[in-house]
Order: C-alpha cells, then structure tokens, then sequence
C-alpha cells in the first residue's frame, strides 16, 4: 500500500431524488438503502480501505454531518471528516479536500469518489482504481472513470473519447474529446451505436500538483480564494477559514469548472458492475426482484396484477397493492410517494413545489 495514496469521499449530498426516505438531515449515503446491512458510505468506506491507509481517508461532508460520519465511520480518525459549511457543489469540495491534504502530503496521489455508488464487481473496481494511480503518478493527467454502457441512458453524463492507442499506458485509458450532461433519448441512443461514448461515473483520479494546478488555471478565482489560508491548512483556525471562503466561493461543478477546459483530461474505460444510484429506477435495476419484476422492501405487502414496481415501506406497515404497473411505491414516516417509473425525474420539482406549500419539512 503506497503511503501516497489518498482517497477523499464525497459526502454532502441531500439526495432529494430518494424522497420520502432521504432527507436534508439523513440524506440517503447515510441510509442503508440496499438493505445490506451497512450504509451507503459505509460501503464506500469499505471499498477504499484495502486501496490506502485509512489515515489517508477523508470525508467532505456539511457540518450537520459530521456526528453521522462519526458514528457509522468509528474507524474514520475525526480529523479527517472536512466539513462544509454550506454546499458549493463539487468543485469547491475537492478544492478543499485538495488544499488539506497539500497541507499534510504534497506528493499526494489523490482519489476522489461520491459516497452513494454502487460497485458490484470489488476486485475488477480495486484493479482499475490501482491501475489509475499507478498512471497518474508518472503523467500529469486529470484522469476520471468512464464506464462502458449498457443502454441509453438519460440519466448520466457522458465522456466521448479518442479511440486511439496511447504509447506506454494501459490501453484503456483514453484522451477525453468532448463532456456531455444528461442527453435526451435520441441522443443517447446515437452516443451509445457509436461506440466511443461513455457512462462519466463522476470518480476522479490526479497527482495533487495537478488537480492545484488545474483549479488555478481553470477557476482561479475558487483557487485564490483556498490560496489564501495554505498555512492555516490543518491548523485549529481551517474552520473558521473555510467558513469564510464558502461565503465567497461560487457554487461551480468540476466538471463543469475544469474537466471540460482542460486539454490534460484523460479516461480510463471500466466495467466493474457500477451504478450512481441516482434515481429509484437505478436502485430497481441492481435490487433483487420477485417472479412478477416486482422489487419489494417491507415485511407486510401484498401484491396483486402488480408487476416491475419498486416498493419501500415500513416492515410495520400492511401494506396491499393491486393493478399496479412500473410504478414506485414509497412510504417513510407518514409521507408516502406514488409514481410512474418513467416520471421519476420529476420528483425534485414536486419536493420543491410540496416544500414551498409548506406541506413537507425536509427534515425528518
């Protein structure tokens, strides 16, 4: 295990996409949502554990947080939970999580992953991740994962690649041409008869010099901002800094923010049984079904003519379903969801449209 390799875990999403069971104070990387037994960013943790010490994991998270990471990462040294004061989406979190560990590290290899995917395949995703670092130690790339699709899918951005062999590299890894944000149906079918588009899996892998050097070519007005506090880094004053800099840091994505700027973007074609899980329909595809599609968590339902449902309720509750088709079926604490799978992208508008009723706290 290289003492080089770190790995920071995205952690400050409200997942508003999983409501009613995901929350602003118990978004769903906290919940155990695959009823495996363990939440999602304790799997997360656990997948990153055999790849670096795990005095080299960190976890960005909002402050609400920190007393959730604590208990369901006891291993986790408290220290290395880095917590935002507010969201700035991702490109402010890995600007963070960067000039923290530059603090401690400046030789730092650096994986950077969300908290609520799901890797089904652990050793071919430990084989890539290896062969990621191994790569970024010698090139001065910004290298993110491409996964090979298996359908069009709506939901997911896309990486369209170079197909040409890189002297010297693993042949995988490709030059990035082009980023494209979640395609209409057409497109993504177009995307997926050419063969030289890819899922972007959002998990990035860099040498620290290079991802600093990138935000303060691509966003330097974030950079200055982080630049301004490199000695309180890991000091007792950091959390007042970063109180300070998140009320002047623009909301900006890295992707959006330097991935699609810079000309040093590279990606490492993967197959390893991923998902972002991302939507109910992404949960259905990697949950297990009975004989009728239907994918059911509770101890008390019944089903009738009912066929290829997601359905989440309490194990208390009785719950009897008849006629229904590809629909979701949600019920936490009094709040219950029903919905086409096919109109689920819906579902932030109306949380937005019930929160703005005041119908609903998003709080649990």
């Amino acid at each position: 295990m290289n003492p080089n390799d770190y790995c920071v875990i995205m952690a400050g999403g409200i997942g508003t996409r999983f409501w009613p069971i995901s929350r602003a104070d118990h978004p769903k990387q906290f919940i155990d949502i695959l009823g495996t037994g363990q939440t999602l960013i304790q799997q997360t943790f656990q997948r990153f554990k055999p790849l670096c010490l795990t005095q080299n994991i960190f976890v960005v998270t909002n402050e609400e947080y920190f007393s959730m990471v604590r208990e369901q990462l006891p291993e986790l040294p408290p220290e290395n939970i880095l917590c935002e004061p507010s969201g700035r989406n991702t490109a402010p979190c890995i600007a963070f999580a960067s000039y923290h560990i530059a603090s401690i590290n400046p030789s730092a290899n650096i994986v950077v992953a969300p908290s609520d995917h799901i890797i089904q395949d652990m050793q071919r995703f430990h084989e890539v991740i290896g062969t990621a670092l191994r790569t970024v130690r010698e090139h001065n790339w910004l290298l993110t994962l491409g996964i090979q699709p298996s359908r069009p899918d709506t939901g997911y951005g896309y990486i369209q690649f170079v197909d040409e062999i890189i002297p010297g590299v693993d042949s995988r890894i490709k030059k990035v041409k082009t980023f494209t944000e979640k395609p209409n149906l057409e497109l993504a079918r177009a995307f997926l008869a050419s063969g030289d588009f890819l899922w972007n899996a959002g998990i990035f892998i860099w040498n620290l010099q290079t991802i600093l050097q990138a935000l303060e070519a691509y966003l330097p007005e974030v950079a200055s901002l982080f630049n301004e506090g490199k000695e309180i880094f890991n000091t007792p004053e950091e959390k007042a800094f970063i109180e300070h800099v998140y009320t002047h840091c623009k909301s900006i994505s890295i992707d959006y923010g330097v991935m699609e700027k810079a000309d040093n973007v590279y990606t490492l074609m993967s197959d390893f049984g991923w998902s972002d899980l991302g939507t109910w329909a992404s949960l259905y595809e990697v949950r297990q079904k009975d004989s009728d599609g239907n994918s059911i968590v509770g101890n008390q339902v019944m089903s009738y003519d009912t066929h290829n449902c997601i359905i989440h309720v309490p194990d208390e509750k009785l719950v009897v379903i008849q006629g229904l088709n590809n629909c979701i079926v949600v019920e936490d604490e009094g709040m219950l969801l029903i919905c086409n799978k096919n109109d689920e992208q819906q579902i932030r508008s109306i949380v937005n449209d019930l929160k703005s009723r005041k119908y609903i706290n998003l709080k649990r």
